[in-house]
């Protein structure tokens, strides 16, 4: 009888046929789609994304009060204005009010506490994050990639140790070489090099606020060695997602004094489940085999 994990790997393979029509996509998305110019000026950038994460604040702003938000001078706005194919910073604020009116409408006014707050920042950011998902097809291809990779190396620094932490234990299960990196420097330049001599094409990275200077180290590293790297982040024009061949750029909670990750987690898995529709058999050998040791060492209490 197959493990209630074994038959989720079964039953839960992605599709991309949708089952229903394909909603708007998210006023995130909309922006990093609008804004993905490759010759946008770091300033530029920084003006990028500060529009993505507080859309509804900044489509009202005057210029002279975006470009004091953001650190810039206010010409830098109006560059900013045509490289993304508007006249001026007057079009573009039209732009960014009309999408987030219509965000706002039936909208309650929110009457909870801090921590409910909280709550429906995160609530918000796996909307988006759903939205994302009504084109599966970078996740699939990724995991495919990933899949295939031997060795695999997943990549986590400061903050972001625990989300690589968490993928490569379940990516374990369903891939038999998965190389975790956790320290920076001389110690991440080897484990990529020693990655790639070994037949390795793919890293996954994680770069998670605040970002680590030497996560963009080890991924220009990582470039360099010949490996391509996807990248889980919350950036979708930062420095680090420059340097990535594909990246998943999901919202972070940041109402509290530590950031939550909800949306993190969950695109997590969904890189998790790919990997396991890209080779379906070896997934339930290493399933079964990984659940008979598990018995035999009583690895688990039994519920």
């Amino acid at each position: 009888m197959p493990s209630p994990q074994q038959a989720r790997a079964q039953a839960s393979a992605i599709t991309s046929a949708p089952a229903a029509p394909e909603p708007e996509p998210s006023p995130a998305s909309q922006l990093r789609a609008l804004f993905d110019r490759p010759r946008l000026s770091p300033g530029q950038r920084r003006i990028a994304q500060y529009l993505i994460e507080n859309l509804t604040e900044a489509a009202f702003l005057s210029i002279t009060d975006l470009a004091d938000r953001v650190g810039v001078s206010q010409p830098s706005v109006t560059r900013f204005a045509a490289a993304v194919g508007f006249s001026g910073y007057p079009a573009l604020r039209e732009r960014l009010q009309s999408m987030t009116l219509g965000t706002r409408g039936g909208a309650e006014e929110h009457r909870g506490n801090e921590l409910q707050a909280a709550v429906d920042a995160e609530i918000e950011n796996l909307e988006n994050l759903r939205r994302d998902f009504a084109d599966p097809k970078a996740v699939i291809d990724t995991g495919r990639a990933l899949s295939r990779s031997m060795p695999l190396t997943v990549l986590g620094l400061r903050i972001s140790v625990s989300h690589a932490e968490y993928f490569a234990y379940a990516a374990r299960r369903i891939h038999p070489d998965v190389r975790l990196v956790t320290r920076g420097g001389s110690v991440a330049h080897d484990a990529l090099l020693q990655s790639r001599e070994a037949g390795g094409t793919w890293v996954l990275a994680f770069s998670m606020p605040r970002h680590a200077t030497e996560t963009l180290v080890a991924v220009r590293v990582a470039r360099r060695a010949g490996l391509r790297v996807a990248l889980v982040t919350d950036l979708a024009l930062g420095p680090v997602a420059a340097e990535a061949d594909v990246t998943f750029a999901t919202g972070t909670g940041s109402r509290l004094v530590f950031d939550s990750y909800a949306a993190t987690g969950v695109l997590c898995a969904a890189l998790l489940q790919a990997m396991t529709d890209a080779d379906p058999e070896r997934t339930q050998v290493r399933l079964e085999a990984y659940e008979q040791l598990a018995e035999e060492h009583r690895f688990f209490l039994r519920d």
